[in-house]
């Protein structure tokens, strides 16, 4: 690995302190496969990206590494991204011309290299690799550059599909949140101007406690080595976090996080298995009002001796019930949206998983790439 690289460097081993606004700090949770996570990255100030970049300032081309949790997440560095590094990550820079980055990202996440960085992990409780067996990592012959670019061309247009469908998503989502604080926050619902409003409370709709039309049930323990293989989505507080054969509960139902990532909130449009660190309300008990009611909700309890989702207490959080034809207008509303998102995921994970079934395969040369049209040259970062 060594001899592709101009550099291969270690972050600093302390904690940056972080501001509302600046430069991105770059941790674990911000690397995904070929890919960063930018929401709710930690930010830093002028003078702290000064001292966390002293060892070498993170450039457009340049790939992040995670060195656990987990250990072989990588990303290329994209232009116009003034980036540090935050703890356990490395920073690599391919040789220029020699090896292109979207490549030797690729490379990094095929079977055989991700192999190699997990068994070269050690921890007792977390899996890290050391900066000499990052450096020593066996790699493949490469072939010429043009090669290599045509290669992550064709990977990356999978991933380009993915970030689209994962932005339009987004935007979903921003709309319907934008809509629930029209109607329920600004109380400018479909047809308020004929409803007499008194103490903030328009004519018709009640003050509830949330266990009095959804209950929060206990999701079930399932070990990964106890999981069957199928494509029944298995959810925990950080979200879906691998896959059964079986479901226990149809689709429908909201996912709220109760250890871990406590009060985190999913919808799942598909039969799922909510595992012991969540609560799940019941598709019976559901609808899209609700859903993004409990978003509004604060599920983190100041009296609470130990982290965690006290069900009582969700259950007493209050809740303000509008009329059933309210609900039902704002459903006929944003239920189209959010089968549109269903949609979206849908293809993502079809993508997905085509991408990874090619991605060996380009890799070893099995599959002829002499036809994929080269990146334009301004588009190339050396």
């Amino acid at each position: 690995m060594a001899e592709l690289c101009e550099l291969i460097t270690d972050c600093e081993h302390k904690t940056a302190p972080i501001q509302d606004e600046g430069y991105p700090s770059i941790r674990t949770p911000n690397i995904g496969r070929g890919r960063f996570l930018l929401d709710g990255v930690n930010r830093v100030s002028e003078a702290t990206y000064q001292a966390w970049t002293k060892r070498a300032i993170p450039a457009a081309g340049d790939l992040i590494l995670a060195r656990e949790a987990p250990v072989g997440n990588v990303a290329v560095i994209p232009k116009g991204e003034l980036f540090c590094l935050g703890q356990r990550t490395v920073l690599i820079r391919p040789k220029a011309n020699v090896v292109d980055s979207d490549y030797l990202c690729y490379l990094l996440l095929t079977p055989n290299l991700q192999a190699q960085l997990l068994g070269k992990s050690g921890g007792a409780t977390v899996h890290h690799i050391n900066m000499k067996d990052i450096r020593a990592l066996d790699m493949p012959e490469m072939p010429a550059i043009n090669v290599q670019r045509r290669v992550a061309t064709a990977i990356k247009n999978y991933d380009d599909l993915i970030a689209t469908n994962q932005r339009r998503i987004a935007l979903l989502e921003q709309t319907a949140r934008l809509l629930y604080r029209e109607w329920f926050a600004h109380l400018r619902f479909s047809g308020h101007e004929s409803v007499t409003v008194s103490d903030g409370v328009p004519e018709g709709w009640s003050p509830i406690p949330l266990g009095s039309i959804a209950t929060l049930n206990y999701g079930k323990a399932l070990k990964a080595g106890d999981r069957k293989d199928g494509d029944v989505p298995v959810y925990g507080s950080s979200g879906i976090v691998g896959a059964h054969n079986q479901a226990l509960v149809p689709a429908g139902a909201i996912v709220v996080g109760r250890k871990g990532n406590v009060g985190s909130l999913y919808l799942s449009q598909v039969p799922c298995y909510p595992i012991d660190t969540v609560f799940y309300i019941a598709p019976e008990q559901v609808s899209l009002w609700l859903f993004l009611a409990l978003h509004q909700l604060n599920f983190i309890s100041s009296d609470a001796a130990v982290p965690g989702l006290n069900r009582n207490y969700a259950h007493a959080l209050p809740l303000l019930l509008p009329t059933d034809a309210v609900r039902d207008s704002f459903q006929q509303i944003v239920a189209p949206m959010y089968e549109e998102i269903n949609l979206l995921f849908k293809q993502n994970e079809h993508t997905a998983r085509a991408r990874d079934l090619l991605l060996p395969k380009l890799m070893s040369g099995q599959l002829d790439v002499s036809q994929i049209p080269l990146p334009e040259a301004e588009e190339v970062i050396t």
